[in-house]
Protein backbone atom coordinates (compact mmCIF):
# COMPACT_ATOMS: atom_id res chain seq x y z
CA UNK A 1 0.00 0.00 0.00
CA UNK A 2 1.12 3.24 -0.97
CA UNK A 3 1.36 6.02 1.78
CA UNK A 4 0.99 9.92 1.92
CA UNK A 5 2.67 12.71 4.14
CA UNK A 6 0.19 12.87 7.14
CA UNK A 7 1.44 15.45 9.60
CA UNK A 8 4.70 14.81 10.76
CA UNK A 9 4.39 10.90 9.71
CA UNK A 10 3.01 9.17 6.75
CA UNK A 11 -0.51 7.33 6.59
CA UNK A 12 -1.78 4.80 4.02
CA UNK A 13 -3.06 6.23 0.61
CA UNK A 14 -6.54 4.27 1.50
CA UNK A 15 -8.18 4.49 4.62
CA UNK A 16 -11.11 2.48 6.00
CA UNK A 17 -14.76 4.21 7.18
CA UNK A 18 -16.87 2.88 9.66
CA UNK A 19 -19.51 4.87 8.80
CA UNK A 20 -21.71 1.83 7.88
CA UNK A 21 -20.97 -0.80 10.65
CA UNK A 22 -23.90 0.02 12.98
CA UNK A 23 -25.94 -3.04 11.28
CA UNK A 24 -23.14 -5.76 10.73
CA UNK A 25 -22.69 -8.55 12.89
CA UNK A 26 -19.31 -9.05 15.34
CA UNK A 27 -17.90 -11.31 12.53
CA UNK A 28 -18.52 -9.12 9.71
CA UNK A 29 -16.99 -6.04 11.16
CA UNK A 30 -14.26 -8.67 11.86
CA UNK A 31 -14.30 -9.69 8.41
CA UNK A 32 -13.96 -6.26 7.31
CA UNK A 33 -10.92 -4.97 9.48
CA UNK A 34 -8.98 -7.98 8.09
CA UNK A 35 -9.40 -7.30 4.84
CA UNK A 36 -8.33 -3.68 5.65
CA UNK A 37 -5.51 -5.24 7.72
CA UNK A 38 -4.22 -7.25 4.94
CA UNK A 39 -4.65 -4.89 2.06
CA UNK A 40 -2.11 -2.50 4.30
CA UNK A 41 -4.99 -0.10 5.68
CA UNK A 42 -3.95 0.69 9.62
CA UNK A 43 -6.10 3.76 9.55
CA UNK A 44 -10.12 3.89 10.67
CA UNK A 45 -12.07 6.73 9.90
CA UNK A 46 -15.03 7.19 12.42
CA UNK A 47 -17.76 10.08 13.77
CA UNK A 48 -19.76 10.57 16.47
CA UNK A 49 -22.47 10.80 14.77
CA UNK A 50 -22.42 7.36 12.89
CA UNK A 51 -24.81 4.59 13.58
CA UNK A 52 -28.05 6.58 13.98
CA UNK A 53 -27.33 7.97 17.82
CA UNK A 54 -24.37 9.25 19.06
CA UNK A 55 -21.15 6.90 19.15
CA UNK A 56 -22.83 3.81 18.17
CA UNK A 57 -20.65 2.89 15.43
CA UNK A 58 -17.24 3.41 17.35
CA UNK A 59 -18.97 1.38 19.88
CA UNK A 60 -19.76 -1.74 17.02
CA UNK A 61 -16.12 -1.61 15.88
CA UNK A 62 -14.35 -1.71 19.97
CA UNK A 63 -17.18 -4.30 20.67
CA UNK A 64 -17.09 -6.55 17.66
CA UNK A 65 -12.88 -6.17 17.33
CA UNK A 66 -11.84 -5.83 21.44
CA UNK A 67 -8.41 -5.10 20.29
CA UNK A 68 -5.33 -5.85 23.19
CA UNK A 69 -3.52 -3.21 23.82
CA UNK A 70 -0.92 -4.03 21.76
CA UNK A 71 -3.28 -4.06 18.37
CA UNK A 72 -4.62 -0.79 19.29
CA UNK A 73 -1.14 0.84 18.73
CA UNK A 74 -0.75 -0.75 15.51
CA UNK A 75 -4.18 1.51 14.46
CA UNK A 76 -4.78 5.07 13.41
CA UNK A 77 -8.44 5.98 15.22
CA UNK A 78 -10.06 9.11 14.08
CA UNK A 79 -13.14 10.33 14.59
CA UNK A 80 -15.14 12.97 14.31
CA UNK A 81 -17.23 15.60 16.09
CA UNK A 82 -19.22 18.83 15.86
CA UNK A 83 -22.64 18.06 14.22
CA UNK A 84 -26.03 17.04 16.57
CA UNK A 85 -28.47 15.90 14.33
CA UNK A 86 -30.86 15.71 17.49
CA UNK A 87 -30.75 19.64 17.75
CA UNK A 88 -30.53 20.39 14.05
CA UNK A 89 -27.01 22.25 14.54
CA UNK A 90 -23.40 22.45 14.31
CA UNK A 91 -21.62 23.36 17.84
CA UNK A 92 -17.39 23.68 17.93
CA UNK A 93 -18.49 24.84 21.94
CA UNK A 94 -15.08 23.71 24.28
CA UNK A 95 -17.94 22.26 26.26
CA UNK A 96 -19.07 20.23 22.79
CA UNK A 97 -15.83 19.08 21.48
CA UNK A 98 -14.97 17.84 25.21
CA UNK A 99 -18.12 15.79 25.86
CA UNK A 100 -18.22 14.05 22.45
CA UNK A 101 -14.49 13.18 23.13
CA UNK A 102 -15.13 11.70 26.21
CA UNK A 103 -18.31 9.58 24.15
CA UNK A 104 -15.90 8.88 22.07
CA UNK A 105 -12.88 7.22 23.79
CA UNK A 106 -15.66 5.40 26.30
CA UNK A 107 -16.77 4.02 22.87
CA UNK A 108 -13.85 3.06 21.00
CA UNK A 109 -12.81 1.55 24.31
CA UNK A 110 -9.18 3.61 24.55
CA UNK A 111 -7.41 6.09 26.17
CA UNK A 112 -6.98 8.02 23.24
CA UNK A 113 -7.69 9.29 19.58
CA UNK A 114 -5.19 9.64 17.27
CA UNK A 115 -7.02 12.14 15.05
CA UNK A 116 -9.78 14.29 15.92
CA UNK A 117 -11.35 15.86 13.03
CA UNK A 118 -13.74 19.11 13.31
CA UNK A 119 -17.45 17.86 11.14
CA UNK A 120 -18.99 20.14 9.01
CA UNK A 121 -18.17 24.23 9.16
CA UNK A 122 -19.91 25.54 12.49
CA UNK A 123 -21.08 29.43 11.72
CA UNK A 124 -20.50 30.30 15.26
CA UNK A 125 -17.46 29.15 15.85
CA UNK A 126 -15.10 30.86 18.50
CA UNK A 127 -11.67 29.91 17.65
CA UNK A 128 -10.54 30.48 21.09
CA UNK A 129 -13.02 27.76 22.31
CA UNK A 130 -12.11 25.21 20.22
CA UNK A 131 -7.99 26.16 20.97
CA UNK A 132 -8.92 25.42 25.03
CA UNK A 133 -10.23 22.33 23.73
CA UNK A 134 -7.37 21.51 21.42
CA UNK A 135 -5.06 22.16 23.52
CA UNK A 136 -6.56 20.43 27.05
CA UNK A 137 -6.76 16.77 24.60
CA UNK A 138 -3.50 17.23 23.54
CA UNK A 139 -1.91 18.26 27.29
CA UNK A 140 -3.96 15.13 28.72
CA UNK A 141 -2.76 13.13 26.01
CA UNK A 142 -6.51 11.86 24.89
CA UNK A 143 -5.63 13.29 21.04
CA UNK A 144 -2.91 13.29 19.20
CA UNK A 145 -3.84 15.45 16.32
CA UNK A 146 -5.86 17.38 14.98
CA UNK A 147 -7.82 18.06 12.02
CA UNK A 148 -11.40 19.30 9.69
CA UNK A 149 -14.05 18.30 7.82
CA UNK A 150 -15.84 20.00 4.96
CA UNK A 151 -13.61 23.00 5.61
CA UNK A 152 -12.86 25.87 3.22
CA UNK A 153 -9.29 27.66 3.04
CA UNK A 154 -10.62 30.92 5.22
CA UNK A 155 -12.42 28.58 7.68
CA UNK A 156 -8.95 27.21 8.44
CA UNK A 157 -7.32 30.05 8.69
CA UNK A 158 -10.42 31.45 11.23
CA UNK A 159 -9.12 28.16 13.28
CA UNK A 160 -5.73 29.16 12.68
CA UNK A 161 -5.81 32.47 14.66
CA UNK A 162 -6.16 30.81 17.93
CA UNK A 163 -5.71 26.94 17.71
CA UNK A 164 -1.82 26.38 17.87
CA UNK A 165 -1.73 22.30 16.70
CA UNK A 166 -1.31 21.98 12.91
CA UNK A 167 -4.24 20.84 11.27
CA UNK A 168 -3.20 17.61 9.27
CA UNK A 169 -6.02 16.81 7.51
CA UNK A 170 -9.23 18.11 5.82
CA UNK A 171 -12.12 15.76 4.75
CA UNK A 172 -13.77 16.38 1.54
CA UNK A 173 -16.15 15.00 -0.38
CA UNK A 174 -14.34 13.78 -3.83
CA UNK A 175 -14.80 11.19 -7.05
CA UNK A 176 -14.29 11.51 -10.78
CA UNK A 177 -18.12 12.37 -10.85
CA UNK A 178 -18.27 14.98 -8.08
CA UNK A 179 -14.80 16.84 -8.56
CA UNK A 180 -15.49 21.14 -8.29
CA UNK A 181 -12.24 20.97 -5.79
CA UNK A 182 -10.56 19.70 -8.81
CA UNK A 183 -12.59 21.00 -11.76
CA UNK A 184 -13.20 24.45 -10.95
CA UNK A 185 -9.79 26.14 -11.17
CA UNK A 186 -9.03 24.10 -14.41
CA UNK A 187 -12.29 26.27 -16.05
CA UNK A 188 -11.37 29.50 -13.72
CA UNK A 189 -13.27 32.56 -14.98
CA UNK A 190 -15.32 30.99 -17.89
CA UNK A 191 -18.21 32.87 -17.36
CA UNK A 192 -20.56 30.34 -19.27
CA UNK A 193 -19.41 27.59 -17.65
CA UNK A 194 -21.07 26.14 -14.53
CA UNK A 195 -17.81 24.40 -13.66
CA UNK A 196 -16.17 27.71 -13.00
CA UNK A 197 -17.95 28.65 -10.14
CA UNK A 198 -16.36 28.39 -6.92
CA UNK A 199 -17.89 26.27 -4.36
CA UNK A 200 -14.75 25.60 -2.39
CA UNK A 201 -13.99 28.78 -0.46
CA UNK A 202 -11.27 29.38 -3.57
CA UNK A 203 -8.52 26.64 -3.77
CA UNK A 204 -9.17 24.51 -0.99
CA UNK A 205 -6.97 21.75 -2.96
CA UNK A 206 -4.00 24.04 -3.29
CA UNK A 207 -4.60 25.98 -0.14
CA UNK A 208 -4.01 22.22 1.52
CA UNK A 209 -0.86 21.43 -0.54
CA UNK A 210 0.67 24.43 0.43
CA UNK A 211 -0.19 24.23 4.10
CA UNK A 212 0.90 20.19 4.45
CA UNK A 213 -2.85 19.22 5.19
CA UNK A 214 -3.75 15.77 4.17
CA UNK A 215 -7.09 15.66 1.80
CA UNK A 216 -9.07 12.85 2.87
CA UNK A 217 -11.92 12.20 -0.28
CA UNK A 218 -14.78 10.96 1.12
CA UNK A 219 -17.90 9.52 -1.00
CA UNK A 220 -14.78 8.11 -3.44
CA UNK A 221 -17.35 6.46 -5.84
CA UNK A 222 -20.49 8.66 -5.21
CA UNK A 223 -21.98 10.49 -8.53
CA UNK A 224 -23.18 13.35 -6.18
CA UNK A 225 -24.18 14.26 -3.11
CA UNK A 226 -25.43 10.54 -2.18
CA UNK A 227 -27.03 9.96 -5.10
CA UNK A 228 -25.41 6.71 -5.98
CA UNK A 229 -22.38 5.05 -7.52
CA UNK A 230 -21.39 5.93 -10.62
CA UNK A 231 -19.57 2.60 -11.14
CA UNK A 232 -21.57 0.48 -13.55
CA UNK A 233 -24.43 3.32 -13.81
CA UNK A 234 -25.86 3.71 -17.09
CA UNK A 235 -25.88 7.68 -16.43
CA UNK A 236 -21.94 7.41 -16.66
CA UNK A 237 -21.81 5.32 -19.69
CA UNK A 238 -18.75 6.55 -21.30
CA UNK A 239 -17.17 7.38 -18.11
CA UNK A 240 -17.79 3.34 -17.68
CA UNK A 241 -16.27 2.21 -20.90
CA UNK A 242 -12.93 4.55 -20.01
CA UNK A 243 -12.70 2.97 -16.51
CA UNK A 244 -13.37 -0.65 -17.81
CA UNK A 245 -11.01 -0.40 -20.47
CA UNK A 246 -8.64 0.76 -18.07
CA UNK A 247 -9.36 -1.38 -15.66
CA UNK A 248 -8.74 -4.52 -18.34
CA UNK A 249 -5.25 -3.14 -19.14
CA UNK A 250 -4.09 -2.65 -15.41
CA UNK A 251 -5.58 -6.26 -15.08
CA UNK A 252 -7.80 -4.71 -11.43
CA UNK A 253 -11.59 -4.04 -10.93
CA UNK A 254 -13.13 -0.98 -11.60
CA UNK A 255 -13.15 0.26 -8.53
CA UNK A 256 -9.23 0.57 -8.45
CA UNK A 257 -9.20 2.80 -11.43
CA UNK A 258 -11.33 4.96 -9.54
CA UNK A 259 -9.52 4.86 -6.51
CA UNK A 260 -6.17 5.51 -8.85
CA UNK A 261 -7.65 8.58 -10.41
CA UNK A 262 -7.74 10.24 -6.77
CA UNK A 263 -4.54 8.93 -5.38
CA UNK A 264 -2.66 10.12 -8.86
CA UNK A 265 -3.01 13.77 -7.67
CA UNK A 266 -0.19 14.83 -6.86
CA UNK A 267 -2.02 16.37 -3.71
CA UNK A 268 -1.14 13.13 -2.33
CA UNK A 269 -4.73 12.51 -0.95
CA UNK A 270 -6.17 9.69 1.13
CA UNK A 271 -8.87 7.61 -0.15
CA UNK A 272 -11.91 7.05 2.81
CA UNK A 273 -13.64 4.02 1.26
CA UNK A 274 -17.44 3.60 2.84
CA UNK A 275 -17.96 -0.02 1.83
CA UNK A 276 -18.29 -2.91 4.36
CA UNK A 277 -17.89 -5.77 1.43
CA UNK A 278 -14.63 -6.92 2.55
CA UNK A 279 -13.63 -8.09 -1.43
CA UNK A 280 -14.44 -4.25 -2.12
CA UNK A 281 -11.82 -2.73 -0.24
CA UNK A 282 -9.22 -5.35 -0.92
CA UNK A 283 -10.12 -4.38 -4.87
CA UNK A 284 -10.10 -0.89 -3.97
CA UNK A 285 -6.96 -0.73 -2.28
CA UNK A 286 -4.96 -2.17 -5.14
CA UNK A 287 -5.88 1.47 -6.92
CA UNK A 288 -3.34 3.02 -4.89
CA UNK A 289 -0.64 1.22 -6.35
CA UNK A 290 -1.60 1.99 -9.67
CA UNK A 291 -0.06 5.17 -11.12
CA UNK A 292 -2.42 6.47 -14.28
CA UNK A 293 -0.34 8.46 -17.03
CA UNK A 294 -1.48 11.70 -17.32
CA UNK A 295 -2.99 11.08 -20.80
CA UNK A 296 -5.56 8.44 -18.84
CA UNK A 297 -6.12 10.89 -15.63
CA UNK A 298 -7.56 13.33 -18.15
CA UNK A 299 -9.29 11.09 -20.15
CA UNK A 300 -11.27 10.18 -17.10
CA UNK A 301 -12.00 13.46 -16.08
CA UNK A 302 -12.80 14.50 -19.85
CA UNK A 303 -15.57 11.50 -19.68
CA UNK A 304 -16.80 12.01 -16.15
CA UNK A 305 -17.83 15.70 -18.22
CA UNK A 306 -15.37 18.36 -16.93
CA UNK A 307 -14.40 20.78 -18.94
CA UNK A 308 -11.35 21.47 -20.52
CA UNK A 309 -10.94 24.57 -21.78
Amino acid sequence: MKTVPFGTSSAPAVISGMMRIDSKADAEIRALYDAARDAGIDFFDHADIYGGRMHYCEERFAEALELSGSEREEIVLQTKCGIVPAQGMFDFSYEHIMTQVEGSLRALRTDYIDVLLLHRPDALVEPEDVARAFDELEASGKVRAFGVSNHTPRQIDLLKTAVRQPIVANQLQLSITHAPIIAQPVAANMASEDQSVVRDGGGIVEYCRINGITVQAWSPFQGGFFTGVFLGNPEYAELNAVIDRLAAAYDVTPIAIATAWITRHPAKMQVVLGTTTPERVRDAAAGADIELTRAEWYELFRAAGHVLP
